[in-house]
């Protein structure tokens, strides 16, 4: 739809409290049932948090890009209130849940890829949700481009005033563009909260939601683009940390070629695209 929603960090922060609220409050059975607990928690938590910026962009007129970023502050300092005055266990000193029930712990992907006899270390800390992000960008691309409402949204994003001679309403399009990106953000915090820590703790999402961006605008907003950068990204991230502890090369070379690898990423449309359209313009013209 063309909004730029820089929330993704605050919506995923208040992901990670409806997955401890989902997991701390609900005995649940057996993880499966925990599980789409916190899918369901942390979708309501993140898109409610993005609901707010939406109204005021299409009600108000408020920029997106200002109401989501300053929304970011307001999703820290209530993760912090909460952590320290309502959720941290009696005589404890750290500002983090207590832990879930063991019962809760998601399935190591190396388990589940196990049992179809593909090999894979049991010590890799990549658990089910991976295939559920996997899952979640094949339904993103068939929201995008086989529904109504997917029509709705990539039509207002290429041209309000003709979307709205077509029919379509700017004001819901608006809201539910922010509470769909930010209901995935939230689902974000699934496999930090309860995947990862197995508590709510300070900073969760350790920056994934602005690492987000980044992976979206070099996978061209495109759902089957966005798994291939969100691959390339988890090389260079735990490839850089490799290199930081086992190697005497600076922490900040290893940014700056990560940055580097953005920035042509994103140049990519005026060094390749452009002159191999002018050179098949040419060559079609000649024709």
């Amino acid at each position: 739809a063309s909004l730029f929603n820089i929330g993704g960090e605050g919506q995923a922060t208040l992901g990670g409290l409806g997955v401890a609220l989902s997991c701390l409050l609900i005995p649940w059975p057996h993880w499966s049932l925990a599980l789409i607990g916190s899918l369901a928690a942390g979708a309501a938590f993140g898109a409610a948090w993005g609901f707010l910026p939406a109204w005021l962009q299409a009600k108000r007129g408020s920029h997106i890009v200002i109401t989501t970023m300053m929304f970011n502050f307001i999703a820290y300092a209530l993760m912090n209130y909460v952590l320290v005055n309502l959720l941290r266990p009696m005589g404890s000193m750290d500002p983090a849940s207590a832990r879930f029930d063991k019962a809760y712990n998601l399935p190591k992907l190396g388990d589940i890829l196990g049992l179809v006899g593909i090999p894979f270390s049991s010590k890799n800390p990549a658990n089910i949700t991976f295939l559920i992000a996997i899952a979640l960008a094949v339904g993103v691309w068939a929201l995008l481009w086989h529904t109504r409402l997917g029509y709705a949204l990539r039509a207002f994003g290429k041209q309000e005033k003709a979307a709205l001679y077509a029919g379509i309403d700017p004001v819901k399009i608006t809201i539910y563009a922010l509470l769909l990106s930010g209901g995935i953000s939230g689902l974000m915090a699934v496999n930090a909260v309860q995947g990862a820590a197995h508590r709510l703790v300070l900073n969760s999402v350790e920056g994934a939601g602005f690492i987000g961006i980044a992976v979206a605008l070099m996978g061209r907003n495109h759902p089957f683009g966005i798994v291939a950068a969100s691959i390339l990204f988890g090389f260079l991230y735990e490839g850089g940390s490799q290199l930081a502890m086992g190697t005497t090369i600076p922490r900040e070379v290893i940014t700056v070629l990560q940055a580097l690898v953005i920035l042509f990423t994103g140049a990519l449309p005026y060094m390749v695209q452009k002159p191999l359209e002018h050179l098949f313009a040419k060559f079609g013209g000649a024709k």
